[in-house]
């Protein structure tokens, strides 16, 4: 998806149409909103570009690159609103064809089975919490660099197989070398959603895709849960999960519970991920302490050293 600067915020929900509808059964239409235009030869062939813009928003260099992309052989749709309020007839639009889209992938676009796996997974932590105290203790596979790295079993065999040192660079190697052609990449932040952290990842998200030439989706946790959420658990296994999770420098308790917010949080990003890899796929979570923004800075050289 791509917008002029006055619909920027319009991904977002259709992000949450288009993957919480389409991404069960094994099927998918995986959304990329906030992914920057490259050059043509960075796509594969599972891309299609729609562009939606203001009339009186025209953006030359970013005409010029939707028409490289389709001057390239990729598919580019254009959408053009003479003003904001033709949102109402774009919101009609994109739901009956997302609609369409189900009949043709043959499954029901009207629920979300697995938001609600999820949402299961993450009370069964938090009552533990209730009862015990604590949540259950979880030993990182591997740390270092100032960082942690927390997979299940089979993702942690794959990888120890796979990296050349038990160190936090080779398992991050070892885990974005698992990538291939037609596989999507998804970052998910369970960190503050400011804008230091979201350019910080974009850059990183970039320089995936870039190097792995595949897409890539940027969500902030919890908030994605309920709408590319769906896609990553109930879709087809080409998603690549890189979680990202940090201690709270403050945190706040739930009124009439022995929890707090922070508990809540780390229970929906560990239920979470549990489901992932209770889905087979392929995950691994990087744990950056209490420090975001280092731990980000150190994130970045990583993953740049992983790439090269």
């Amino acid at each position: 998806m791509v917008t002029s600067p006055g619909l920027s915020d319009l991904g977002a929900w259709l992000e949450q149409l288009i993957a919480e509808s389409t991404g069960k059964d094994g099927k998918a239409l995986i959304p990329v909103d906030r992914e920057e235009i490259g050059l043509p030869e960075i796509y594969g062939d599972d891309r299609v570009f729609a562009y939606l813009g203001l009339a009186d928003e025209a953006d030359p260099k970013l005409d010029g690159a939707l028409t490289g992309l389709a001057a390239a052989g990729h598919p580019v749709v254009r959408l053009e609103l003479p003003d904001r309020y033709h949102l109402g007839q774009e919101f009609f639009r994109w739901e009956f064809a997302t609609a369409v889209a189900g009949s043709a992938l043959g499954i029901n676009p009207f629920n979300q089975p697995d938001v609600e796996a999820s949402k299961n997974a993450t009370r069964a932590l938090t009552d533990e919490y209730e009862q015990r105290g604590s949540l259950p203790a979880e030993t990182p596979i591997v740390a270092g660099n100032g960082i942690k790295l927390f997979t299940d079993e089979r993702n942690a065999a794959e990888l120890a197989a796979a990296a050349i040192s038990e160190t936090v660079p080779a398992y991050l190697k070892a885990h974005l070398d698992r990538v291939q052609p037609g596989d999507y990449v998804g970052l998910l932040a369970y960190l503050e959603m400011n804008e230091a952290h979201s350019q910080r990842l974009q850059a990183i998200r970039h320089r995936i895709r870039d190097a792995s030439r595949v897409a890539t989706c940027l969500g902030f946790g919890p908030r994605f849960l309920h709408s590319t959420g769906q896609a990553y658990k109930g879709g087809p296994n080409t998603g690549v999960f890189l979680q990202i999770t940090c201690d709270d420098l403050l945190d706040l308790p739930v009124p009439g519970q022995r929890y707090t917010f922070g508990v809540v949080k780390a229970a929906q990003a560990r239920g979470d991920f549990d489901v992932l890899a209770q889905r087979g796929r392929r995950a691994l979570r990087v744990h950056l302490g209490s420090d975001v923004a280092a731990g980000l800075k150190t994130l970045s050289a990583l993953v740049d050293q992983a790439l090269a």
